[in-house]
């Protein structure tokens, strides 16, 4: 049985605060939380409510894994693994990278890296006003994709000043995206879902590019930001 403690430490994982002074983050449901151990990553506890077979686990009720459950309908298998660190420094940048910029929407981060490790994007820079990756809405919107995806929360004016590949900037007046001949190296910086790139970040940017709207007046005024990266990677992934 858990204690109420337990419990608590396991509810308090929500938090970033928590997150970053404990070094730990939580994954739900059997596929999320096989993957994370398929790739190696370090669990501290694996709770589950029914037998596992290979894996050290604690069997809890039903009743406890909804007390200590992030979702409003309880997965029987939840891990606690260790939080990863990641060297931003030894990033080989002669590949294509995505930037985001102040990303607020847990399941549109969570979507986005769920696209990068489709199109193989190994790694994404995050601006320190995104939301945390290890936030448990990102990391079940991932489907597991969080195991081969690896966010870096950096300065995105110094790396962008440190850029020597193209940096391309998605913006509502840039030239179409099916105009731009894409390198097979450099950034795609996406902006926040309400306000875009902010203003000091564009100006260190040359090439901007849009998605030209064919829905003429009256139509959508922007696209959510997991859809536009999608589209993006579309086409600068195409052969």
């Amino acid at each position: 049985m858990l204690s109420k403690n337990q419990q608590k430490n396991i509810r308090q994982l929500s938090r970033k605060k928590h997150r970053q002074e404990s070094g730990l983050f939580v994954a739900e449901g059997e596929k999320l939380v096989h993957e994370l151990l398929n790739s190696g990553w370090k669990a501290d506890q694996i709770y589950s409510t029914e037998p596992l077979q290979q894996t050290p686990y604690t069997l809890v009720h039903l009743s406890e894994m909804k007390k200590i459950s992030h979702l409003s309908s309880p997965s029987p298998i939840l891990g606690v693994f260790h939080l990863p660190h990641y060297d931003s420094s030894a990033v080989n940048h002669q590949e294509f990278s995505l930037v985001l910029d102040n990303i607020a929407d847990p399941g549109n981060l969570g979507t986005i890296i769920r696209l990068c490790d489709w199109f193989g994007i190994k790694n994404i820079f995050c601006s320190s006003n995104s939301v945390d990756c290890f936030n448990p809405k990102v990391v079940q919107s991932t489907m597991g994709s969080i195991a081969r995806v690896r966010c870096h929360y950096v300065d995105l004016h110094t790396l962008i000043e440190d850029c020597d590949a193209k940096v391309f900037a998605a913006t509502l007046d840039g030239s179409s995206h099916y105009k731009e001949s894409f390198p097979s190296q450099g950034l795609l910086v996406m902006g926040s879902e309400s306000h875009g790139i902010s203003e000091a970040l564009l100006e260190k940017i040359d090439h901007r590019i849009t998605i030209p709207s064919f829905g003429g007046r009256g139509g959508a005024e922007s696209l959510n930001v997991a859809t536009a990266t999608a589209i993006l990677l579309g086409e600068i992934f195409r052969p």
